[in-house]
């Protein structure tokens, strides 16, 4: 039976969204937003890889040629922040406000004027911050982690501005969490009891919970370094009695949980597109969510494994290593559970599922690293060196980037109505695929060699290495044009998509809703089975 043919008549007649500009700016219907989210971070992802695209072409070669070092530095910086806090956090709320209403059978977000409000500060935070750059002085220059000292006593003027930047994102994301709990506890439909939750709907809860808890600590941070720089305090400074090692525990007990919330919506939309395409039941539901309950609960115990060379006690380091390798316990479930639901599936592979696969081969990757990285005397070997970047990019671009691209090709039918062109799709995965690995895995080798991090020159004996490197960084930033106009093509000009384009495909939105997805989709909530 065809999903329209349970609908209300007054669910299948689309109610029209109001045109114009001030649609946008005054809407409060949570798909509108949605889309909102998912292009500002487009833009952000876009303008943060141009930074990223001066400082591979700053080490495409040995010597200092195209900038200055404090400018390679302000790149380095602008460019950590911008896909942190404006390219990979808003895609993820957008794909929450588009799907979480639509998946738990609710009319919209529980707080729909208070959602329209923290997505418009987001534009106004990256506007502040980006003119920093352009202030006497320069931009932020002392990496996205702005260690203090480098932030208080040695940063540029223009440190106020980037202050108040982060606080407007902490604020946005604080109210984005708050909807996302709120929607989920109260607006379920009947019968959507906890443990019938779609696991996307699960990681974002546990995700916002983590966004509440340590979105404040974050505030806190970046207020002692504001007082620190321009008020006379000495959180920060020895020589007025504060300790610089203590910022490090600060900003670290807000990144590590910070990391999780990057990655945990990721386990939820791999979770959907594995058994879509497997056409079998997710293996071991219960396990996953359990799983990721407890990899955001150890998330808060792991935070100084960043500091292991800032001369802990020995005591210290055993705890943190101990507690980073229990990490990997739960999130190995997870990976299990994925290839165990392929085993012996009846498998395709459409674009959503090659990122998927993707996703799990690369993302395992950053877990190995990462537990390499976890063990306290082989830590000291990779400090600060170029293993670290590689590590950590395997995480967010294999892991947080891919994922969000999956979800758009995996749910692009339901948002436009339209199917994106498949053969379209496949190149962008596969130029993104290969790029993406020529660019990331032979920093593992520099990293190993001994060349440090953010520094704009260096060593002759790594530049045939770094020439590779950037090659691949090139194309990688090339080929998401590619999808930018696969998006484009397929919402101006796609063949009309089936409300249930994915024969494997489980879920309110595929079984209860026509593609394209109504202005209003549950005016009345749909009865659970």
């Amino acid at each position: 039976m065809s999903a329209t043919t349970e609908l209300n008549p007054q669910q299948v007649e689309h109610h029209h969204a109001p045109r114009g500009l001030l649609r946008w700016v005054l809407t409060t219907n949570h798909k509108d937003i949605g889309s909102m989210y998912l292009w500002f971070s487009f833009a952000m992802f876009i303008t943060g890889g141009a930074m990223a695209m001066v400082i591979r072409a700053e080490l495409f070669q040995p010597g200092l040629q195209l900038v200055e070092p404090n400018f390679f530095n302000q790149m380095t910086t602008m460019h950590g922040l911008i896909m942190v806090f404006g390219a990979v956090m808003p895609a993820f709320t957008g794909l929450a406000n588009w799907l979480v209403p639509m998946m738990i059978g609710a009319p919209d977000m529980a707080l729909p004027r208070m959602n329209n409000w923290s997505f418009w500060i987001l534009p106004f935070a990256f506007t502040m911050l980006l003119a920093s750059l352009f202030m006497e002085g320069g931009g932020p220059n002392f990496g996205w982690t702005f260690y203090a000292p480098l932030s208080t006593k040695y940063s540029p003027d223009s440190t106020a501005l980037f202050v108040f930047s982060v606080h407007i994102m902490g604020i946005s994301s604080i109210m984005g969490a708050i909807n996302v709990i709120v929607t989920i506890m109260n607006l379920r439909a009947p019968g959507m009891t906890y443990m019938k939750l779609p696991l996307f709907v699960w990681t974002w809860l546990i995700t916002a919970f983590l966004l509440i808890a340590v979105m404040p600590v974050l505030a806190g941070a970046v207020t002692m370094v504001l007082t620190d720089k321009y008020f006379g305090t000495s959180f920060f400074d020895a020589a007025g009695g504060g300790d610089p090692v203590l910022f490090q525990h600060i900003f670290w007990f807000f990144g590590h949980p910070e990391v999780y919330i990057m990655i945990l919506p990721s386990f939820g939309i791999i979770s959907a597109i594995i058994p879509a395409f497997s056409r079998k039941k997710l293996f071991g539901y219960a396990s996953m969510v359990y799983a990721t309950a407890s990899i955001a609960g150890l998330s808060f115990v792991v935070w100084a494994h960043h500091m292991f060379t800032t001369g802990m006690p020995v005591e210290a380091e055993l705890f943190f290593m101990f507690c980073t390798m229990l990490i990997s316990v739960p999130t190995g479930v997870k990976v299990f559970n994925w290839v165990a639901t392929m085993w012996r599936g009846s498998l395709t592979f459409e674009t959503p599922m090659l990122f998927a696969v993707a996703f799990i081969v690369l993302f395992t990757i950053g877990g190995f690293s990462g537990l390499m990285l976890a063990i306290t005397p082989v830590d000291f070997q990779y400090h600060d060196t170029y293993f670290v970047v590689a590590h950590f990019h395997y995480v967010l671009v294999t892991g947080a980037i891919f994922s969000i691209m999956a979800a758009t090709y995996y749910w692009l039918p339901k948002w436009s109505g339209k199917m994106y062109d498949e053969g379209l799709g496949r190149l962008h995965f596969w130029c993104s695929l290969i790029s993406v690995n020529v660019l990331f895995f032979p920093m593992h080798f520099l990293g190993l060699s001994g060349m440090p991090r953010r520094i704009p020159d260096y060593a002759l004996q790594f530049a045939d290495v770094n020439a590779i490197v950037s090659i691949g960084g090139f194309a990688f930033g090339l080929s998401q044009f590619i999808f930018l106009y696969l998006v484009i093509k397929c919402i101006r000009s796609g063949e009309p998509a089936p409300a249930k384009p994915w024969e494997g495909a489980e879920g309110l939105e595929w079984d209860h809703l026509p593609s394209p997805a109504p202005y209003h989709s549950f005016t009345t909530p749909p009865e659970i089975k």
